[in-house]
């Protein structure tokens, strides 16, 4: 093996780590060359947004099932954070994992009947569960302030230093984006991930393998869910204000978008469909009232075009063109 070819195998034997590396290097200079912000507060918004998609994905792309109400558990991590925090006193740090706890209780009380279900029945299911949340944060008005919202959440902290400003508070979310992301990619290439794979691909055949297909699915729900609880515990304390329009239907409907175009079942499209998705009303100010017609519209093209994603369809693309130059130069 020549000492280029080592070089490669290298590269190619430590990708994974290498890129993981590449990123966290990236995120960690990123606010000396950017310090507008507004534009820091964009992207700890893809960050918060990232730690929810890449445990959705886990349940849509590897678990093969689908879920249209994951804004509940957003939602309950940041009012249980801010109702923690500011009406009982608790400390920011342990109301947080108090709060986590309990919405992956939550996530297993309803997953084990709900997960009973399949298809379209699941979806209907999981899209109720997220109405009945939404609709109990704009009524109960004493707990969650109603339609007004909830305000005066204090920034996390620890000790005297306080991530109270974009720049702390961006080093904050995307450590734990990176922690989640690296959780994931582990999980995937474990036994539990090729568990999972075997029951996205036929349930019926993972289950004659010895694969627990009920447990697998509940197991998945609820760490999805205490992923989204996280991101909403750290949502709520950046902007110090939730309110129950940030969890509607539409709010898991995008993030369905994200994990679809992102591509079902790959760990690092999860960041892309995020960025994409959190970033496209910037791009489009101008057809802000047209909004969720666009995000159909794309979610619509990529199942047409690229059914497996914008990351993994364009990766399959590029490598069906690269086995064609292939056989037409040996054709040669």
């Amino acid at each position: 093996m020549t000492g280029k070819q080592k070089i490669f195998y290298f590269l190619y034997l430590h990708r994974t780590g290498l890129a993981v590396s590449a990123l966290s290097l990236s995120l960690l200079v990123y606010p000396f060359f950017q310090d507008n912000p507004y534009t820091l507060g964009l992207s700890n918004l893809i960050a918060i947004h990232v730690i929810i998609v890449l445990g959705l994905n886990l349940f849509i792309g590897f678990a093969g099932q689908i879920s249209l109400g994951h804004a509940a558990f957003f939602g309950l991590g940041a009012y249980g954070s801010a109702i923690s925090t500011v009406t009982f006193d608790l400390p920011a740090w342990p109301a947080m994992l108090l709060v986590a706890g309990l919405v992956g209780l939550v996530a297993l009380l309803v997953g084990v009947p709900v997960l009973r279900l399949s298809g379209h029945y699941l979806a209907m299911a999981t899209l109720g569960f997220n109405i009945v949340i939404h609709t109990i944060m704009l009524q109960w008005d004493e707990v969650t302030g109603g339609p007004s919202g909830f305000s005066g959440v204090p920034p996390l902290s620890i000790g005297d230093f306080a991530f109270d400003d974009e720049v702390r508070f961006h080093y904050l979310v995307w450590t734990f984006a990176l922690i989640t992301l690296m959780l994931c990619l582990n999980l995937v290439r474990s036994g539990v991930g090729r568990g999972l794979a075997a029951l996205a691909g036929e349930e019926t055949a993972a289950a004659a393998l010895g694969v627990d297909t009920r447990r697998a699915k509940v197991k998945v729900f609820v760490l999805s869910a205490v992923m989204a609880s996280v991101a909403g515990s750290l949502f709520a304390h950046c902007y110090g204000f939730v309110s129950p329009d940030s969890f509607s239907i539409f709010t898991s409907t995008d993030m369905a978008i994200m994990v679809v175009i992102g591509g079902m079942g790959s760990v690092w499209g999860s960041l892309l469909g995020a960025g994409f998705i959190t970033m496209l009303p910037e791009w489009m100010d101008v057809f802000e009232n047209y909004k969720d017609f666009v995000h159909g519209g794309i979610l619509v093209f990529v199942l047409m075009f690229l059914p497996q994603g914008l990351v993994t369809g364009l990766l399959e693309q590029i490598k069906i063109k690269m086995a064609l130059t292939r056989r037409k130069d040996a054709a040669a």
